[in-house]
């Protein structure tokens, strides 16, 4: 059974879909928020903000919108070691 135009070009459509989403998941960044950390690693993103809070995590702040406001964001780098190697020790301890 040969396969017609249209199922060819519905799989086509499907595998250009997939591989998109695939690019999209594999972009380096240089920064990460925290939002984006927390997705990645499978955690809450108040977690990963304490983990900077407390030392865990090497991360700056980073003015965001208008005002004195301002987010924790960690470098591709550091995302990479914490991947690797986990967190930091607790400095409190």
């Amino acid at each position: 059974m040969t396969p017609t135009n249209d199922d060819l070009h519905l799989r086509l459509q499907r595998i250009e879909s997939l591989l998109a989403s695939l690019v999209e998941q594999k972009a380096v960044k240089e920064w990460y928020s925290t939002a984006e950390v927390a997705g990645i690693l499978g955690r809450a993103e108040f977690t990963v903000r304490e983990w900077c809070r407390l030392g865990r995590v090497r991360a700056e702040k980073k003015k965001c919108g208008r005002g004195p406001a301002s987010e924790w964001m960690i470098s591709h780098g550091e995302l990479s070691r914490v991947r690797n190697e986990g967190l930091l020790p607790d400095p409190r301890l």
